[in-house]
């Protein structure tokens, strides 16, 4: 393995975890708008339909997708701007 790619490790990580937590608001401000409330349904909550449960599984995946593909993207172009080598 490089020396680049094991120094990005913790890195990664971190940024992994802020992504996460980017992506929780998101989809918490996403929710609010499309289903007019503060909490997503959960899956096992029997007050809710299929399609409002499968529709919020969809959206939370999509908005973690999203931010996970851009912050990693974006931590890799900034570790190459700073030593010159992509970490990937």
């Amino acid at each position: 393995m490089k020396a680049s790619k094991i120094a990005y490790k913790p890195v990664g990580l971190t940024l992994g975890a802020a992504s996460g937590l980017i992506a929780g608001a998101a989809f918490k401000q996403a929710w609010k708008m499309i289903g007019h409330e503060d909490d997503a349904p959960n899956a096992t909550d029997e007050h809710r339909t299929w399609q409002e449960i499968l529709l919020a599984a969809a959206l939370q995946g999509a908005i973690f997708a999203v931010v996970k593909a851009a912050v990693d993207r974006a931590g890799a172009a900034a570790t190459r701007h700073l030593t010159g080598t992509w970490p990937g």
